[in-house]
């Protein structure tokens, strides 16, 4: 290792971006040789009491020997970690393997300076994660019984701790596979963690706008939307000539200065639109400066093929590496209408304050989705564009939103996804308080947009749609759709389901209402169409009220044509104070009202500011009517909240857990058998590891015996018992049964002789060969089981009725593990072809308990094992009891690094 650089063996991937309790970030990493140095410099700054708690002792300062000790490390049996901001060491954690066992003794040292900001439990979490990956189980420790911090830490996170007082130490010690509460309580101070960084950036009480050169303008721009808008903190200008150009101008205050140097006191937020070549050392100037976070409004990354990624990554690099969380690049900017903050430092004009938190990535449709908000009166809480979504990213706006008092509904328009296993656990639990809805391509995941950086999914069609669904997010297409359900769910209570009652002043619009609705799949619970409204507004009311009396009505829609001599307003008023009256969500359909304001959007009525919803603390609602430009645009957002309300009332939080499952020891099976693994080669299980690997699960598969003979194959039928099918290996004929491939209900030796010269001759035609024998198996219903590794998802399962419906049609159901016994329910039932399960065209019904039992304990080995890169049942035959599994391939390989594990990281 020359210089102390690293060398081959370096464990690249152990290296992580993270997030500190107080929202700054660091680097950690394994330590090298030419740490040492810094590793001195932190235990010399030390205080004596800290020194005496790690070693049990003072000293004043590190022998050469001890730094060489500490600092040379072969990352197998001796792993040490460091926390770095900047050059400065704020942590460091090791683990040594106590001699060839699986335990380890892990230790910690945390800098004065920087104590309780969370650094311990992060450096555990890594520590762990790799020990694991060397085969290490259990962490072991000494700790005096006065470092009570140390004793939190390990208390704290999750782990059985065992703790045993002896000669004044206290050993601890814990099993460090993740536990239910270890990783509850990881994801809890990622989310705290999180959602204080992305609030810094929201909530700043300083802003420095640097500007120069070519993008002066845009600088300028960005400098008087801050002004107009506002903003409740200190504003400084920043250009290299000292001077700015004030834009249209503001009434905010701003001071210019020539350098950030010249800032007095910490800045929270550096607003960047700097010509291209100049981001970079901008960015080292703002690290210099202790900048707390960074808004980069300048683009060009896409655009320089070259080098732009490069540039990308080491902007993160940097910024990170000094504790500052970056929006952008080519960022459109960010709002927060809070009016203790009011800041718009964006290319926006001024918003309303609403209840709606927005975000998006590139700034065109950034600019797109605010115009289809202002079209319909639907003010925000915080818009944020992201660019390039270099980091920020819209899982850390939704740990944020989380918590938000400000924001009720979350809209998301999303060009690329860089994790989405995480994004589905933060969105389930986000979902679960807050309505999402997410607007995405129908190729994302699949191509990246310019300039964006993630990895593209390998998985079936569907499968991330399935994601989202499973996640409890509301999936539309376009950003105007997006914002057709926003206005609903702003303004609106849930309904309690999806009943529709109709009021309409003609019954051929009636009709069309009740069309709309059967094609959405809601239920029309009451309708009255035969409304004359005359002169008589409080008839109209009337009707308005009874309809929204009857309890099998969920959501009332009321649809009219041109009023005649009753006013919008005073309609519109009527239904709005009906609804609030009944507690049920109302909407409106104007038509033919074009000029009054009221055709489409959340028509307002009374002010603006958020009001309180009833019932629901702490959750505000923007006041108004959500009114639409046609019957089938309100019945397609009626539809979808009612989907929203099924979700949350089908919801369950507990993954299911099949009893009888030998994790440990399938995981060493796996190790031995990966022991020779070399890059990304898969190895195919033969059928007795297959079928070890899957008794550790609860899983037997009908054994098949391969022949050579037909002496062979009598004998090998004899040992399975009469009668047998006889099939072909060839894994493109195994199953087609249409091409005498497969034969079943062979009773005896005779006919097996028979069968076995029919398919050589079938078999030579299509160039194959291989024949085993198997026992048949009850008559049932066959399905299909698929498990994968994917480079975006991670482990995806897939569910299929066999036979042409999946071979042909592609009619499969998808879902990401963990699953729920929900999500469990959900995916047997998602194919089409499903309904043939619970009794089709006379035939029994199959044993579906068994069938969900067998789908938990298949998705529970392909989730907690991702060495196990390929998995595949098929058939499964369901039967009217019980189920039998006729084919099992599993192949495995070293396995992928998970984008979201059982330690905190930011993506790379």
């Amino acid at each position: 290792m020359a210089n102390g650089a690293p060398t081959r063996g370096y464990p690249q991937h152990w290296e992580a971006d993270v997030v500190l309790r107080d929202g700054g970030t660091a680097h950690l990493r394994p330590i090298l040789p030419r740490d040492a140095p810094a590793l001195q410099a932190m235990h010399m700054a030390q205080s004596q009491a800290s020194i005496y708690l790690r070693f049990f002792t003072y000293k004043s300062q590190l022998s050469e020997r001890e730094l060489a000790r500490f600092t040379e490390v072969d990352h197998v049996n001796r792993v040490a970690f460091i926390i770095t901001i900047g050059d400065e060491i704020i942590g460091v954690g090791r683990f040594d393997r106590i001699h060839d066992t699986d335990d380890a003794e892990v230790a910690f040292n945390i800098s004065d300076h920087h104590q309780g900001r969370g650094i311990g439990s992060i450096l555990l979490e890594h520590l762990a994660a790799a020990a694991r990956e060397k085969g290490i189980r259990t962490f072991v420790a000494e700790v005096l019984p006065e470092n009570r911090k140390m004793l939190t830490v390990f208390a704290d996170a999750g782990y059985e701790v065992q703790r045993h007082f002896e000669s004044g130490v206290v050993e601890v010690s814990f099993d460090i596979d993740p536990t239910d509460r270890s990783r509850a309580v990881m994801e809890a101070r990622e989310h705290r963690a999180e959602a204080q960084s992305v609030a810094g950036l929201l909530a700043p009480r300083t802003i420095a706008v640097i500007g120069s050169g070519g993008d002066q303008r845009r600088a300028a721009d960005l400098l008087a939307h801050i002004r107009a808008g506002g903003f409740a903190g200190a504003v400084y200008a920043v250009t290299r000539d000292g001077t700015v150009t004030d834009g249209d101008g503001g009434t905010g205050a701003v001071t210019t200065v020539a350098a950030l140097a010249d800032v007095p006191g910490p800045v929270d937020l550096a607003v960047v639109a700097v010509p291209y070549d100049d981001v970079l050392p901008t960015v080292r100037a703002c690290a210099a400066a202790g900048i707390r976070g960074l808004l980069v409004a300048t683009g060009g990354y896409a655009d320089d093929v070259a080098h732009g990624l490069d540039r990308q990554h080491e902007l993160v690099r940097v910024a990170r590496a000094h504790g500052m969380r970056v929006i952008g690049p080519a960022s459109l900017g960010v709002v927060n209408t809070d009016p203790e903050v009011r800041l718009n430092a964006s290319g926006l004009a001024p918003v309303d304050r609403g209840v709606l938190g927005v975000f998006t990535q590139s700034a065109a449709l950034g600019v797109l989705m605010d115009a289809a908000a202002r079209r319909r009166r639907l003010g925000v809480s915080h818009i944020v564009s992201t660019g390039n979504r270099a980091d920020v990213s819209g899982n850390d706006l939704m740990q944020f939103w989380e918590d938000d008092a400000s924001t009720t509904v979350v809209g998301l328009y999303l060009e690329s996804i860089g994790n989405p296993r995480k994004f589905s656990r933060i969105a389930r639990r986000l979902a679960r308080s807050k309505p999402v809805i997410v607007a995405k391509s129908d190729t994302m995941g699949l191509q990246l947009p310019p300039g964006h950086v993630a990895r593209t999914s390998q998985a079936p069609a569907g499968a991330l749609d399935a994601m989202m669904r499973q996640s409890g997010v509301i999936r539309v297409r376009t950003s105007e759709k997006l914002m057709e359900v926003a206005q609903l769910l702003v303004s609106q209570p849930l309904p309690a389901g999806g009943s529709l009652g109709v009021v309409a002043n003609s019954l051929a619009l009636g009709d069309v209402v009740a069309d709309a609705a059967h094609e959405a799949g809601l239920h029309l619970a009451r309708m009255r169409a035969d409304v004359a409204l005359g002169t008589d507004p409080e008839a109209f009311a009337e009707t308005v009220r009874s309809v929204l009396a009857d309890d099998a009505v969920h959501v009332l829609l009321v649809s009219l044509l041109p009023l005649g001599d009753v006013p919008v307003e005073t309609c519109a008023r009527i239904i709005a104070d009906a609804g609030t009256e009944a507690g049920k969500p109302v909407a409106a359909v104007f038509t033919g009202a074009d000029g009054s304001g009221w055709s489409e959007g959340v028509a307002v009525i009374g002010e603006l500011d958020p009001a309180p919803v009833t019932g629901e603390p702490e959750l505000p609602r923007q006041p108004g009517l959500p009114c639409f430009i046609g019957p089938g645009a309100a019945i397609r957002a009626i539809a979808a909240v009612a989907g929203y309300r099924n979700w949350l009332d089908r919801q369950d939080t507990d993954v299911v857990d099949p009893p009888g499952l030998r994790r440990k020891e399938a995981a060493a099976l796996l190790a031995g058998w990966l022991a020779d693994a070399r890059g990304a080669e898969l190895t195919t299980l033969d059928a007795d590891r297959t079928a070890a690997l899957l008794d550790c699960y609860g899983i037997a598969v009908l054994p098949a015996v391969p022949f050579s003979t037909a002496d062979q194959a009598v004998a090998a039928a004899d040992a399975v018992g009469w009668p047998v099918v006889l099939k072909t290996t060839d894994e493109h004929l195994r199953h087609r049964l249409d091409l005498g491939s497969v034969q079943l209900n062979i009773p005896d030796a005779a006919a097996l002789r028979s069968e076995i010269a029919q398919m050589s001759a079938v078999l030579d035609a299509h160039g194959a060969s291989g024949m085993e024998v198997q026992a048949m198996a009850p008559t049932g219903q066959g399905c299909v089981l698929r498990g994968i590794e994917d480079p975006l998802l991670g482990p995806v399962v897939s569910f299929g009725v066999a036979g042409d419906a999946v071979d042909l049609l592609d009619d499969w159901g998808h879902r990401v593990p963990p699953l729920t016994g929900t999500d469990v329910v959900d995916l047997v039932r998602a194919p089409r072809a499903a309904r043939k399960l619970f009794g089709h065209h006379g035939q029994p019904a199959v044993d579906v308990a068994a069938l969900e039992d067998l789908v938990a304990r298949f998705a529970a080995l392909k989730d907690e094992h991702p060495e196990v890169s390929v998995i595949e049942f098929n058939p499964v035959l369901a039967a009217a009891s019980g189920l039998t599994v006729l084919s099992a391939c599993v192949r495995i390989g070293n396995p992928a690094q998970r984008t979201d594990s059982a330690r905190r990281a930011l993506r790379s």
